[in-house]
């Protein structure tokens, strides 16, 4: 595996812990990764600066929002220039109740991530919105049935091996 950075054992254990807990003091990550804090914020400081942490955010109970539906669409379209690739990417930002959006190979181009109130709102939008954007050909959709697994992106574990 290629890395982008330099990393050694003490930059992994600090990725692993903020996957788990964003929120933590940096005192208390420099307690679990085991060395002093004014270094571990510079090591944390130096991991955002090259652009390994992205961010923090909250995780957010959708179903508690009343955001009760998760579907994904797998999406094809007629013509796979870049400029035309470039146009739906964009139009994907614009639509809230697609909350990631991937670019993938095989028998489709993009595929959606999706969260809505209810299955009304996600149906008005597939066909509105979604199958009616020029240049798109197919869509197929998945209602999810509920989720098995949630961990962080990466398996920091394995990565730092």
């Amino acid at each position: 595996m290629t890395l982008k950075a330099d990393l050694d054992a003490i930059d992994w254990k600090i990725l692993r812990e903020l996957q788990a807990d964003g929120r933590m003091t940096n005192v208390e990550l420099s307690s679990r990764v085991g060395i002093s804090a004014p270094p571990c914020l510079r090591r944390v400081k130096r991991l955002e600066e090259a652009g390994i942490i992205r961010g923090y955010r909250a995780l957010i109970n959708a179903p508690a929002l009343g955001l009760n539906v998760v579907a994904f669409c797998l999406v094809g379209l007629n013509h796979q220039s870049d400029a035309e690739l470039r146009q739906f990417s964009e139009r994907t930002r614009g639509w809230p109740l697609v909350r990631q959006a991937w670019m993938v190979s095989g028998e489709s181009d993009f595929l959606l991530h999706c969260v809505a109130p209810d299955l009304g709102t996600f149906q008005t939008f597939v066909i509105e919105e979604l199958t009616s954007t020029p240049n798109v050909d197919t869509v197929r959709t998945a209602l999810t049935i509920r989720q098995v697994k949630d961990e962080g992106v990466a398996d920091i574990a394995e990565a730092g091996r």
